[in-house]
């Protein structure tokens, strides 16, 4: 088998097969390296290759009534945390690791420390939660 055999393959995968970006994505390099490393036979140019696009999704958000119904059937201190990560951006992690020296009334901010990647970072404390917070 040549390099037309294998864009026959990788062509089939993505038309017929319907695979995933990736997966085409995937089976190219291991074909590739197998071609070039273990049979030391070069594949040569792949001209009429048909690559698999991958789709790019719009994220799914909730509305602010959505937020708003679901916040209002929470209680107590799940409520405040639910309300402070939707407000201040906060991941769960940092939520549940906020201490009282990390929050800044009279600059409304938040210190998070130590959040993704380990990192520091200053985050805005919305005035409604001045008061729960106190």
């Amino acid at each position: 088998m040549g390099g037309p055999d294998v864009e026959a393959f990788l062509n089939y995968l993505a038309v017929e097969r319907h695979v995933a970006a990736s997966t085409q994505t995937q089976a190219l390099n291991a074909l590739v390296f197998l071609y070039g490393s273990v049979l030391q036979q070069p594949l040569g140019e792949m001209a009429n290759l048909k690559r698999v696009q991958q789709r790019h999704r719009v994220p799914v958000v909730l509305s602010r009534d959505e937020v708003k119904a679901i916040l209002g059937q929470m209680t107590g201190v799940t409520r405040l945390m639910a309300e402070l990560m939707y407000g201040a951006g906060l991941r769960v992690g940092e939520c549940v690791t906020l201490r009282v020296k990390d929050i800044d009334f009279s600059s409304a901010v938040l210190n998070i420390r130590a959040g993704k990647g380990g990192k520091d970072r200053t985050t805005l404390l919305p005035a409604l939660l001045h008061t729960p917070l106190k």
